[in-house]
């Protein structure tokens, strides 16, 4: 099954990322090497994790319990802040708990701006991808000031920012930002790490409507606003209904009701104000 795509800057190049991935954010080891089995038993073929999920292992175990070739699975990890004074071993060791030689993405998790290191931090990312340790790198949360100091350092801006979004917290403002310069979007929390946002009755209606469970409307949402998403579960059904969602069609009127479910509504910390 073809799955769609977005096409990441990575220098002189690009570098494709499925639009669907998988998440195992808050997912312990061993049971993070079960659910990636069933992802990519389903047909997952993107998946994310990072340092600090500490389940980077399991995630490796299951690429090769899966049987799939390696060029098959993007895979995405994250740089913790603390680590940016060490960026390059912290990437080395996220590689050796994968058991991969090369990544396919590597983000600097948040910018923590009080600790004034992420900029450094970039930089060493940007060599590493010059190095062919990695075939793209970006950032996860943060603003337009940071996405711009990142610039200022390095000629370019990060190919992806990874932000919360999802109907309740759109992020139109750096949606925008991310268009007029060339940086894909990525949504974690992408149903909003809850019953809130998928008890909506606006969100019913809609997969009502189209016979689809709330969850599968609102990812159908997101990759038409043409956002990579990660949802992520640990329950075998909703791994694979999550995975369901490619012959769902939101038509103009869907869009405009989810648009103004937008309520500013963060389930994680501010970038601007986090600083671990």
């Amino acid at each position: 099954m073809t799955q769609p795509h977005k096409d990441l800057r990575a220098g002189s190049t690009t570098v494709a990322i499925p639009q669907l991935g998988f998440g195992v954010w808050q997912v312990p080891d061993d049971e993070a090497f079960i659910a990636v089995v069933e992802a990519l038993g389903v047909g997952y073929r993107h998946i994310d994790t990072a340092k600090l999920y500490h389940n980077e292992t399991g995630v490796g175990r299951a690429l090769v319990q899966s049987g799939l070739p390696r060029e098959e699975v993007f895979v995405t990890s994250k740089l913790w802040p603390t680590d940016f004074p060490d960026a390059r071993s912290s990437f080395n060791a996220s590689t050796e708990r994968l058991g991969l030689d090369v990544l396919d993405l590597f983000l600097l998790h948040w910018p923590f701006p009080e600790q004034g290191r992420y900029v450094e931090a970039w930089e060493i990312l940007v060599a590493l991808r010059g190095e062919g340790r990695v075939r793209a790198v970006g950032v996860s949360n943060f603003e337009p000031a940071h996405l711009e100091a990142a610039k200022a350092a390095t000629g370019e801006y990060p190919a992806i920012n990874q932000i919360e979004l999802h109907p309740y917290l759109q992020q139109r403002e750096l949606r925008a930002f991310h268009a007029e310069h060339g940086i894909v979007t990525e949504a974690w929390s992408p149903l909003a790490s809850g019953k809130q946002v998928l008890d909506d009755p606006v969100i019913g209606a809609i997969a009502a409507k189209h016979g689809v469970s709330p969850a599968q409307a609102i990812l159908s949402w997101q990759l038409a606003l043409g956002n990579v998403v990660i949802p992520k579960s640990v329950t075998p059904s909703r791994i694979a209904e999550n995975f369901d969602v490619f012959g769902i069609s939101l038509d103009a009127e869907d869009m405009e009701a989810i648009e103004g479910l937008d309520r500013g509504m963060r389930t994680g910390p501010n970038p601007l104000e986090f600083n671990g």
